[in-house]
């Protein structure tokens, strides 16, 4: 499962550093220490506080996202040939539909980092992407 330092979580939940320091001190994040010494945050712990905040309906930021929306995977539904993939971005969440073998092929899970790519009614995740 991937880890996260600060500024990522920053990035794929649309907001500051400084506000994920302070999701950090209110508990709302558990951080770890990495290998190197780095204050990471496992990437199930982001993609459930993602999920949450999403059902939540944000803390009311702006998103200014045209085709390319980064975010983390919140969830993976599969279900004979087909997977749902979600994706949070800041307060939105996304989904798509793709063939299982899809998804198991980007490794898509709770957690993983994941660009959703926005062409008229079709949505395309790409995996492992995280653009600031």
């Amino acid at each position: 499962m991937p880890h996260f330092r600060v500024s990522q979580v920053a990035d794929l939940l649309g907001v500051s550093d400084d506000t994920v320091r302070r999701w950090i001190s209110a508990g709302h994040l558990r951080p770890h220490t990495d290998h190197a010494g780095r204050q990471v945050i496992e990437g199930a712990d982001v993609a459930a506080f993602a999920r949450q905040r999403a059902s939540e309906g944000g803390d009311g930021e702006r998103v200014s996202a045209r085709n390319r929306i980064s975010g983390i995977v919140t969830n993976v539904h599969t279900d004979g040939l087909v997977a749902q993939v979600e994706v949070t971005a800041g307060r939105f969440r996304l989904t798509s539909l793709m063939t299982r073998d899809a998804a198991e092929e980007m490794g898509l899970a709770p957690g993983v980092p994941a660009t959703v790519l926005v062409k008229a009614t079709a949505a395309i995740v790409e995996a492992g992407t995280a653009h600031g």
